[in-house]
């Protein structure tokens, strides 16, 4: 999803730079918000995405502590 929007993004700008060459300002400016929503939109998906593996690699840590008895205040011995 990430990289359609993306893609969206980039199309959209030249059609906001087509219709800003061609002197229609309410294409320019309808085609440049959808543009700006679609790179949000991507910037969203990359955050998401890149949060889901921190927490995947936290939860994986904690399991790992627990299986080795590790847990906070607790000293080895």
């Amino acid at each position: 999803m990430e990289r359609l929007f993306q893609i969206l993004a980039a199309i959209l700008a030249g059609v906001a730079a087509f219709f800003l060459w061609q002197g229609n300002k309410d294409g320019t400016f309808v085609a440049a918000v959808f543009g700006a929503v679609c790179f949000i939109l991507s910037l969203r998906f990359q955050i998401k995405e890149k949060l889901k593996r921190r927490e995947a690699e936290r939860q994986k840590k904690d399991f790992a502590a627990q299986r080795d008895g590790d847990f906070e205040g607790e000293s080895k011995e």
